[in-house]
């Protein structure tokens, strides 16, 4: 299949137009050429920053080649659609910063709070790709959200969409970060978008806020250290130097995203799907805490939350009901409530229960 310069471009106008549509904020194209991304892959590879994520190195350049991934892929499609709840109010970021001053809140990343955006992303992507093959007949194209071996970020950057912070998330002018990526590996040659250029400055406040340390410097993260893999992706015992640091949060870490002035710009969701979902963004430790395996998994159900498990969700909550030793040191309600932890079946549970009580009697 053959398409003249006007019928390419004709074609990037409309895709840009039917994915706002179908609920992204922004639609660009990027040419699939990751040389320039190459050797920072490695380094933060061979550093070991990864962690337990042993996938990201399970592929190794072949993330940054995305012709490798998908056969005949010349051109990636970007788009980025926002997350934060339609009722958010405007004093979000203040109302998030003092949500981590109470010792009974459980803390939940915001974008974990309603439905699980891989799903959602993944649908609505097939949706756009669909309207491209409506136009102009099969074509080759394979659909992502952060779910194969594809450097999302660097791709985004490239099509325009925004630019890395020195937290290495995606920043934009007009949706600060508050927004999810995903993409369409196509063989069609679209008219490419330029990049925005860095827009960062000389501000460091998501360095300086970082509560254990993770973000070494502009663009380098250690992930063993950051609370959003600490509390999601690592699956063993939380070290116990980095536990205090945790606090109250429960699952994902929002305070390089809250702090950043960029956010002041965050827009809400345009579909409902990421409305918050019981209560996340008000619940206590204690009421979380208590939710039983069969309830975690019906309460969570369609939720980003669920693939962690029960038993990581009760390890995550024993820590933060531990931290609260330090403005509430034995606390009945929250003592009583690690008691009847005491004995669960898991050894993983168990100790990170064992811990939080002591802090509250020592």
């Amino acid at each position: 299949m053959s398409f003249s310069t006007s019928e390419l471009a004709a074609l990037a106008r409309d895709l840009k137009a039917w994915g706002r549509e179908l609920g992204f904020a922004d639609v660009r194209v990027a040419d699939i050429d990751l040389t320039a991304a190459e050797p920072g892959l490695l380094a933060w590879l061979e550093a070991g920053h990864h962690g337990d994520m042993d996938y990201m190195a399970a592929h190794g350049l072949k993330r940054a080649r995305p012709a490798e991934l998908v056969p005949g892929t010349v051109r990636v499609i970007s788009a980025r659609m926002d997350y934060l709840p339609s009722s958010t109010p405007d004093d979000w970021r203040a109302r998030e910063a003092l949500r981590l001053q109470d010792p009974s809140a459980a803390v939940v990343s915001v974008y974990a709070r309603g439905r699980d955006y891989h799903k959602v992303l993944r649908a609505r992507l097939q949706q756009l790709a669909d309207r491209i093959r409506a136009a102009v007949g099969d074509f080759g194209y394979r659909v992502f959200t952060d779910s194969a071996p594809v450097m999302e970020l660097p791709l985004a950057e490239k099509s325009g969409l925004g630019w890395r912070g020195k937290h290495t998330l995606l920043l934009n002018r007009e949706g600060g970060s508050m927004f999810f990526v995903g993409e369409i590996l196509v063989d069609v040659p679209l008219p490419v978008d330029e990049p925005t250029g860095a827009h960062c400055g000389q501000c460091q406040a998501c360095i300086d806020v970082c509560p254990t340390g993770a973000i070494l410097g502009p663009g380098r993260l250690d992930a063993r250290r950051c609370i959003s893999y600490l509390t999601i992706e690592l699956k063993g015992a939380i070290p116990e130097e980095l536990r205090p640091l945790i606090g109250n949060r429960v699952y994902g870490c929002d305070d390089c995203q809250v702090t950043c002035p960029w956010n002041k710009f965050a827009e809400r969701a345009l579909v409902p799907d990421f409305d918050e979902r019981n209560g996340l963004g008000s619940a206590t430790l204690v009421e979380l805490f208590a939710w039983t395996e069969d309830e975690f998994n019906r309460r969570l159900e369609g939720s980003p939350i669920r693939r962690i498990g029960h038993e990581r969700w009760l390890r995550n909550i024993a820590v933060a009901l531990g931290n609260a030793a330090a403005t509430a040191p034995g606390e009945p309600t929250l003592v009583a409530a690690l008691r009847a932890r005491l004995d669960h079946p898991s050894q993983l549970v168990r100790d990170h229960v064992a811990w939080a009580l002591a802090r509250h009697t020592q």
